[in-house]
């Protein structure tokens, strides 16, 4: 059976769920539904094989990233003293995630999405640091990333207090599932020569993945009807997101985060379709 039915009946369930049992998270539980969920942290910081994370290499890093602007290795995340962020405070952690800095004053740089990480709530971005330290150390040195572009001074002003997202609106919360959580625009819009966004295309698609699973470009998720999800059906939207599989029974490719995106509660999913039917079409 679909995990969404009908649009109008799947809203008011996707209003009950996320009202539901949530708030009996304690922070360890929701870092963990979040890290392995639609944040997918592993999906850039454990390294990949043809068919997606390499067992036992949680959080170890070393994934490439190669675009004209940069040759970028994900860190190793993992609570590891030498490699990894084991000597890192939690909030030094909650700065690198969410303003781009390390503890050392130095800046980090794209493709981790700084952008959208700004907008964590508080209470989230606590979890998911309590669930990093969670994870077992894994001894991993990385390659040094390469810019060959200028990186700013900072990533914006120090960002203050943010707010939870109240869960009861399925658009406004599907907005944070795409946004500060899963980030999806990072990856479904066109990077401008400069390493930035290009805002004006927002979710259009046409970047270039290439990896163990060889040469991905990401998707239009706007509501285009030619190039993008606009003649989709919510359901086939879901199973895309949860499954990895097109409505014509073709399967996406690596880096889409699908075997992560499937531990999202029903209401969630309903929530984040919601909120892509809202983005206008763009190509």
């Amino acid at each position: 059976m679909n995990r969404l039915v009908r649009r109008g009946a799947a809203v008011a369930v996707g209003m009950v769920c996320l009202g539901g049992s949530v708030w009996a998270e304690t922070p360890l539980e929701r870092g963990r539904a979040l890290v392995n969920g639609i944040v997918a942290c592993g999906n850039c910081h454990t390294p990949q094989g043809p068919n997606g994370p390499v067992a036992g290499r949680e959080m170890a890093g070393g994934t490439p990233f190669v675009e004209d602007p940069f040759t970028a290795y994900a860190s190793n995340i993992t609570p590891d003293p030498e490699t990894g962020i084991g000597r890192w405070t939690d909030e030094q952690l909650v700065t690198a995630i969410r303003e781009g800095r390390r503890p050392d004053g130095s800046l980090i740089g794209p493709p981790m999405p700084f952008g959208f990480y700004r907008g964590l709530s508080d209470g989230d971005l606590r979890a998911i640091v309590a669930y990093l330290r969670s994870v077992p150390p894994v001894r991993h040195s990385v390659p040094k990333s390469e810019y060959r572009m200028a990186l700013p001074a900072a990533y914006g002003p120090p960002v203050g207090t943010v707010a939870e997202v109240p869960r009861t609106d399925p658009v406004t919360y599907g907005a944070y599932m795409a946004g500060p959580l899963g980030h999806c625009m990072e990856c479904h819009t066109p990077m401008l020569p400069d390493g930035r966004l290009d805002t004006t295309r927002m979710g259009a698609g046409g970047r270039n993945f290439t990896g163990p699973w060889g040469n991905a470009v990401s998707r239009n998720i706007t509501q285009d009807k030619e190039h993008g999800l606009g003649t989709w059906t919510d359901a086939e939207i879901g199973k895309a997101i949860t499954e990895g599989v097109r409505p014509d029974g073709s399967r996406l490719s690596p880096p889409m985060g699908y075997h992560y995106y499937k531990a999202m509660s029903e209401g969630e999913l309903v929530a984040l379709v919601a909120y892509l039917r809202t983005l206008p079409p763009a190509r």
